[in-house]
């Protein structure tokens, strides 16, 4: 063991504090992601509630009890 171990000194005054991004930038981001997703959701599901009551709509006007012809 004849290798000196090198120790590094740093001083007070020469450390660097790491910069941190703004959080508020991030959050509207994310705000507006959100924003944006509940809209899209909006639309799917009251495209997807008109297409269940149209469909509704269209089975009942098919299947509904019409005079059959009597035969004769």
């Amino acid at each position: 063991m004849t290798e000196k171990m090198k120790i590094k000194v740093i001083k007070k005054g020469t450390v660097k504090e790491a910069v941190q991004p703004e959080r508020t930038e991030l959050r509207t981001k994310r705000a507006a992601a959100r924003e944006m997703v509940a809209n899209v959701t909006s639309w799917v599901n009251d495209f997807q509630t008109r297409k269940r009551d149209e469909t509704k709509i269209a089975f009942e006007q098919l299947f509904a009890n019409r005079p059959q012809p009597t035969e004769s």
